[in-house]
């Protein structure tokens, strides 16, 4: 385990004693985001970010030495294990280094060698290996099935080729020179010209594949498995040929037998080797590809679900239509569902005076003070129409992202909450609690449908899911939840609690009412000292007795505090919040206590409960645009960041389509990170550079604003 932990620390660069620490506490059952708040001495401070990156590594590890132990029993049932061959699997430190050595022994189907093998002719392939003249020891081995010196070189130059193919060390160097030196290209397969549009910046696509940008991989791919591109990666042959030879043939080998052995090593090139090669490279690329929209995509992902609530709002919600007519609910500041309706102030019938008027009715009802309006169809004409009704103050509607609200309002979870409401009001209620609180509606529904990522459904969708599942751990435990008020969804993402957990809280909650302190937590069933060590710190009691449990001091802590308060010669209740009294507060009289822990104590007591979490934004979109009919070059025009790529960011500008915001029109300078740039529902100007109408897009700039 020392040794594994050292490959650990030095592949991240982290100190080995940190390292081992982290490790230690991941066996025994804590989480990262409980280990980074709370263990913080322990770790040596290690962030979040290091954490997961050890976690992330130890298990790698752990699933490559199950694969090493698997061609370890492999090799011994073929009776084929030596020390040295044991050495060299230990020593192996990579999948692929793994596989190379386990080649030759892995189970195969029958081959050209294995048929010459067969005939007896391994014997005379090792003699020419040693430099003997193949026409000279041929004749040894003619039998019924090498009847004459053609067929017995041919098979000897089989096992030849078969022996060039499996070499760890050939295999190693032609991986080598294709991610050094190969390139990639992609061209559009003929008859496909009127279905490949969206590909035709790949129609004559090439470039060196080490600098292929992981968007353009994941695109041609894609344009690939829809019979669209033809993609193939390729390496200077005659280079690599010529590489291979001087690493293979033997010194020893001359005239006749290095011919023989060079036309074998060719043909390994080209019949075994070669596309072998490519088949790893293409893997190890994508998964290099996947990785970077992975990431972005958990990037953006944590923007959204850290976008500001509007905190103490009762809110109308609008999902707008055209013919349905526009779904209206009106929410209290929980999300409760108090009243719902129907309004048609769009085309066809344009009632806009009926519309008015339930509106109206609905607000004064249940004193709704923001409107939350969705951003798909009919969204801009129903703002328009908001606005010129003058029902309220136009500052105070918020233009919501409906990604995914379909998929919620379809969902088991929608109609086990509004069992006697059909999807279009839940769609509603969903856009509405998105603009209350974001983090506690968007766990609800699947990340890959709320509309933020690239490629999403190209890449290892088990990496994904295991990204995003972790940004939404991360998301919901530097928020913290209220116990007494959150779905089983969002708390089953709170450290140590999952699921099954969530559930059991709930059911208890309703059972026996509110929390009154984080130690009743510990009453729901089966939830024991462990679960509570992990969970406390991140669950809030807003009207607690001890104000401490509306903190994110973990409760282990609160001795702590009580000492602090004790040494002011006050109450603990009076000490939170009180600035005057916690500058009072000397950090070196609870040394004991580590200077981390107790940093984070006062900054708690400063601001008890914080939500991290900025003030919401609006954005008032230009009222003369409608449509992209009404976009003309070199207009100015406010917008909103919906969505970030890796080739830039797609802004909403108040219309059914999104602009483009290039990666080059970003800054005057070279932009390698549009995320550094730009971030999830950023309001920006934006300078309309380009408009195809025919294709529906919108070419953006904000280099010169």
């Amino acid at each position: 385990m020392a040794d594994r932990l050292a490959q650990v620390a030095s592949r991240l660069n982290l100190p080995l004693s940190a390292v081992r620490a982290t490790a230690d506490l991941l066996a025994s059952g804590a989480t990262v985001p409980f280990i980074s708040r709370y263990r913080k001495e322990v770790t040596g401070n290690l962030d979040e970010v290091a954490i997961r990156d050890i976690q992330v590594e130890i298990d790698r590890l752990d699933r490559l030495d199950a694969r090493r132990q698997a061609i370890i029993e492999s090799i011994e049932y073929q009776g084929c294990m030596t020390p040295q061959l044991l050495q060299q699997l230990e020593a192996a430190d990579t999948p692929s280094a793994l596989e190379d050595i386990y080649l030759p022994y892995r189970p195969k189907r029958r081959t050209r060698a294995t048929i010459a093998r067969e005939a007896g002719l391994e014997p005379l392939a090792k003699m020419i290996m040693s430099g003997a003249t193949p026409a000279d020891v041929a004749p040894r081995f003619f039998s019924d099935s090498v009847p004459d010196l053609d067929s017995a070189l041919a098979g000897a130059a089989d096992i030849i080729a078969e022996w060039v193919a499996e070499s760890a060390r050939i295999r190693s160097l032609l991986r080598s020179a294709f991610r050094r030196r190969g390139s990639i290209s992609a061209s559009l397969v003929k008859g496909r010209e009127a279905d490949a549009d969206k590909y035709r910046v790949y129609h004559n696509f090439s470039s060196i594949l080490r600098s292929i940008a992981s968007h353009q991989y994941l695109a041609i791919r894609r344009g690939e498995s829809e019979g669209l591109l033809r993609v193939s990666i390729d390496i200077d042959d005659a280079r690599a040929l010529a590489d291979i030879e001087a690493n293979f043939i033997p010194r020893v080998a001359r005239g006749d037998c290095r011919a023989l052995i060079a036309n074998a090593v060719a043909d390994s090139y080209k019949r075994l080797l070669k596309p072998s090669i490519i088949n790893e490279v293409a893997a190890d690329t994508k998964q290099l590809a996947d990785a970077a929209a992975i990431a972005l995509f958990s990037g953006n992902l944590r923007q959204l679900l850290m976008a500001p609530p509007l905190r103490g709002k009762r809110v109308l919600a609008i999902d707008p239509g055209f013919r349905t007519g526009c779904k209206v609910v009106a929410l209290d500041a929980s999300g409760t569902l108090l009243d719902d309706a129907v309004i048609y102030p769009n085309e066809p019938r344009h009632d806009t005076i009926g519309a008015m008027h339930t509106l109206m009715d609905l607000i004064d009802s249940h004193d709704l003070e923001a409107i939350a309006l969705g951003d798909r169809t009919a969204s801009r004409e129903t703002a328009d129409f908001l606005r010129s009704s003058h029902i309220t103050d136009f500052a105070t509607m918020y233009v919501v992202s409906e990604n995914g609200a379909s998929v919620y309002s379809a969902s088991d979870l929608a109609r086990a909450e509004f069992p006697d409401k059909d999807v279009t009001v839940r769609g509603a209620v969903s856009i509405g609690r998105r603009l209350i609180d974001p983090l506690a509606e968007l766990v609800k529904i699947d990340p890959k449908s709320i509309g933020v990522g690239q490629y999403q459904h190209d890449v290892d969708q088990s990496a994904l899911h295991d990204a995003l599942d972790f940004t939404v751990l991360s998301c919901v435990n530097s928020v913290g939840v209220d116990v007494n008020t959150a779905s089983p969804q969002l708390l089953s993402y709170i450290s140590g609690i999952g699921s099954t957990m969530a559930a059991r809280i709930v059911d208890f909650r309703t059972a026996n009412g509110a929390f009154a302190s984080r130690a009743d937590i510990l009453k729901v069933p089966r939830l024991g000292n462990k679960i509570f060590e992990q969970a406390a710190g991140f669950l809030r009691i807003p009207d607690a007795a001890n104000p401490l449990d509306n903190t994110g001091i973990h409760p282990e802590s609160y001795h702590i505090v009580e000492r602090m308060a004790a040494d002011l010669g006050v109450s603990t209740d009076r000490l939170v919040s009180n600035n005057a009294l916690i500058d009072r507060i000397d950090p070196a009289r609870y040394a004991d206590a580590g200077a981390s822990t107790v940093a984070d104590i006062i900054a708690e007591l400063r601001k008890p409960g914080r939500d991290p979490r900025l003030d919401t934004a609006n954005v008032d979109f230009d009222p003369t645009i409608h449509s992209i009919d009404d976009i003309s070059v070199g207009m100015i025009l406010p917008g909103k960041v919906n969505n970030i790529t890796a080739f830039g960011a797609f802004i909403d500008i108040g219309i059914k389509e999104n602009g483009l915001l290039h990666v080059s029109q970003m800054s005057a300078k070279r932009v390698a990170d549009p995320s550094k740039v730009v971030h999830i529902n950023q309001l920006l100007r934006v300078k309309v550079i380009d408009v195809d109408l025919d294709r529906h897009r919108i070419s953006l700039s904000i280099k010169d604003l």
